[in-house]
C-alpha cells in the first residue's frame, strides 16, 4: 500500500450543520489481485475489489443500519451510474447526482443525451435562482428541468411512483452547462433541486476542515489497519469540531443577542484555535525537559530506522 491512498467518504449534511461520519479505504483492480502485496500490507482475505460507487453503496446501507435517516443522497459524477442510483432508491433515498454530457437520458418525445436534451430546452424553460452565497456576494445561475423516465427502479417497485427529472444548469457568464439526474420519492420543486445541487459542496467544505484542522491527509501509514486506526482518529476529532461548532451556531441564533448580529458564524477552525488557547496545555520550553526529550526522539528514530531495514530485508526476500 503506498502513502498515497485514496478513500471514499460520507458526509452527513443538515439545515444545521455537516460532518464526515463514514469512510472506505479504495485499492485498484491491480491492487487487489496482488496476493503478496495484500499479505505484506494486512488487507483481508475475504475483500475483493470494489468500485467507488459500490463503496458508497456499502456505506448508505451502513448509516442506515445504524438508524442514521436521510432524504436524498447527492454526489458528483462519478455516483452517477445506475447501480447506486437503483440502491438510494431500495433505501428510501431520493437522489441529485452530476451526470456527463453523453449521459442517456429518455424523455417523454426520444432517447438522447442530456446535452442534446438541454439543447431542445425552449427559453421560458430557464429559471434564474440562486445557487450560493459566498464572501464575495451571492451567486446566480440559470437552471431547467426536464422530465425524463426512470431507468433505475429497483425489482418490485412502482416504476410510475417518484419524481425523475434531468436537472440542467446554465453558467450565468460562460454559459457552460452541467448536468444532474434526479429522484425523489413524491413531488420536488426545482428549488428544492437547486438546493441539493448547492448542498453537495458541503462534502468538499469536510475534506478541506478534516485535512486543516485535524491533518486526515497527513497519515504516514503503510498497512490496512493501521490506515482504519489513523482515519477512526482523525473523523472523530473532526466530528467533535464539527458538532460543537454547529450547536453553538445553534444556540447563537435561538439567544438573539444583539451584540452578536454582526459576527459571522462559528467555525471548526476558529474553535480549534480556542480549544489550543484556552483548554489545551502549552508545550515545555524548558531547558531540562528538552535535554531529556533530544535523546528520547532520537532513540526511537534509531529504532524505528533499524525496524524499516528488517522490513526492506523480508519484503525483497522471495518466499
Amino acid at each position: 500500500m503506498d502513502l498515497c491512498q485514496v478513500a471514499v467518504h460520507l458526509t452527513f449534511a443538515t439545515a444545521t450543520g455537516h460532518c464526515l461520519i463514514d469512510r472506505r479505504l479504495y485499492f485498484t483492480r491491480e491492487w487487489a489481485g496482488d496476493e503478496e502485496r495484500r499479505e505484506l500490507t494486512g488487507v483481508p482475505d475475504e475483500l475483493c475489489f470494489t468500485t467507488k460507487p459500490q463503496l458508497a453503496a456499502h456505506m448508505l446501507r451502513a448509516a442506515g443500519l445504524q438508524g442514521i435517516s436521510a432524504s436524498f443522497f447527492l454526489g458528483d459524477e462519478v455516483y452517477g451510474g445506475r447501480e447506486l442510483r437503483t440502491t438510494c432508491r431500495e433505501l428510501g433515498l431520493g437522489y441529485v447526482v452530476a451526470v456527463r454530457s453523453n449521459h442517456q437520458v429518455t424523455t417523454p418525445a426520444a432517447k438522447l443525451t442530456a446535452a442534446r436534451a438541454a439543447a431542445r430546452l425552449p427559453k421560458r424553460a430557464w429559471e434564474r435562482m440562486r445557487t450560493g452565497t459566498g464572501q464575495k456576494g451571492v451567486r446566480d445561475d440559470d437552471w431547467a428541468m426536464i422530465e425524463v423516465t426512470a431507468d433505475d427502479t429497483p425489482d418490485g417497485h412502482d416504476p410510475d411512483t417518484g419524481t425523475s427529472v434531468l436537472l440542467v444548469r446554465r453558467h450565468r457568464y460562460t454559459r457552460t452547462l452541467s448536468y444532474y439526474r434526479c429522484f425523489a420519492p413524491g413531488p420536488v420543486t426545482l428549488a428544492r433541486l437547486v438546493s441539493l445541487v448547492c448542498r453537495r459542496w458541503r462534502v468538499e467544505d469536510d475534506f478541506q476542515d478534516a485535512k486543516e484542522t485535524c491533518h486526515l491527509d497527513k497519515g504516514q501509514v503503510t498497512c490496512w489497519n493501521s490506515w482504519h486506526r489513523w482515519s477512526v482518529i482523525t473523523l472523530v476529532a473532526y466530528a467533535f469540531l464539527a458538532v460543537t461548532a454547529a450547536l453553538e451556531r445553534t444556540a447563537q441564533t435561538s439567544r438573539n443577542d444583539p451584540a452578536e448580529t454582526d459576527l459571522v458564524t462559528l467555525s471548526s477552525h476558529e474553535l480549534l484555535r480556542l480549544l489550543r488557547a484556552l483548554m489545551l496545555p502549552p508545550p515545555r520550553r524548558d531547558a531540562e525537559h528538552l535535554l531529556w526529550w533530544s535523546p528520547w526522539r532520537r532513540r526511537h528514530q534509531h529504532h524505528a530506522r533499524l525496524c524499516h531495514r528488517r522490513w526492506h530485508t523480508y519484503a525483497d526476500t522471495t518466499p
